[in-house]
């Protein structure tokens, strides 16, 4: 596999890789009602600098050896780690892409993310090194099987005889649902790869797709659908939904503006830069939105000879 084609994997890979895939399972934890003398025990025999607490399960605050040695220098050797754990620790839920976990890592500039079911049970840890680890193990696994399978796929338009060929592709996408969400893009992705796409534009249209179908996910009211109309010259995909619409498209398309509610934001979705993205990957995009009515974006990836 070529560099080329390899660092076009790896970007398809992350929107596409379920975090549960690479995290750590079997975290060491510790309950809230032990004591700090009982964590530095913890974390020397086990030589780790930080555990999750944990309570019947559910995961409630992260405590650090820095807290452990604050609180020992205070003479609280017997204070109970609830008194010293942070609250609300930074997690990520194991249903999502690796992608968000990636912007979880660059936002709030920490080493690891604790990954929780949608239940809010702890099922993991992650790090940056989880995450190389997972792209080089899907990276080097054997596509042959694909390769076979495709190859009549990406002969497709050579066998039609008509004057203008098209393979329309539709996508329901249904609002709010997270644990699906990407779903949709990873099976667009996984088309287009056996129809023999070149793997730049692949990797092109598989992230516009993704931020995409996030924005139906979060933002629409009913969700929506996602179309795409796969030619010998390009892909165009156009999303549709049926309200709320965009009050102030010069705003929606602004880095970092976005509508999204705190619930959302809280799960690490809805940071406003998915049309940025978009954008940025597209050859043309149009968007046209009416406040009540509904949104269509139109997006456009020409493809080479």
């Amino acid at each position: 596999m070529s560099d080329v084609l390899r660092f076009a994997k790896v970007q398809e890979l992350i929107y596409e890789l379920p975090i549960r895939q690479v995290m750590k399972k079997g975290v060491i934890t510790i309950r809230p009602d032990r004591s700090m003398s009982e964590l530095k025990e913890l974390l020397r025999v086990n030589r780790i600098s930080g555990v999750p607490v944990v309570e019947h399960g559910r995961l409630i605050g992260v405590i650090s050896i820095e807290d452990m040695i604050k609180a020992l220098e205070g003479g609280a050797t017997e204070s109970p780690v609830s008194e010293r754990m942070t609250r609300q620790p930074f997690t990520v839920r194991e249903t999502e892409s690796v992608v968000e976990a990636v912007k979880k890592f660059a936002q709030h500039k920490v080493g690891r993310l604790l990954v929780v079911d949608e239940n809010g049970q702890l099922s993991g840890i992650l790090t940056g090194g989880d995450i190389t680890r997972g792209l080089l193990k899907s990276i080097s696994l054997d596509y042959r099987t694909d390769e076979i399978r495709g190859y009549r796929a990406r002969h497709i338009f050579e066998d039609i005889l008509s004057d203008d060929s098209s393979l329309i592709l539709r996508y329901h996408v249904k609002v709010g649902d997270f644990n699906s969400g990407g779903g949709a893009s990873s099976r667009l992705r996984q088309t287009m790869q056996r129809l023999g796409i070149q793997p730049e534009i692949l990797r092109r249209v598989a992230i516009s797709a993704y931020e995409a179908e996030m924005n139906l996910v979060i933002h629409t009211e009913r969700g929506g659908e996602m179309v795409a109309e796969i030619q010998p010259g390009s892909i165009r995909l156009t999303v549709t939904d049926d309200g709320p619409g965009i009050p102030d498209i010069e705003k929606a398309m602004s880095p970092g503006f976005s509508t999204a509610a705190e619930w959302i934001r809280e799960l690490g979705f809805g940071a406003g830069m998915g049309l940025p993205n978009i954008s940025k990957y597209a050859d043309d995009m149009k968007l046209e939105s009416k406040v009540g009515v509904g949104t269509t974006l139109e997006i456009l990836v020409r493809q080479g000879a």
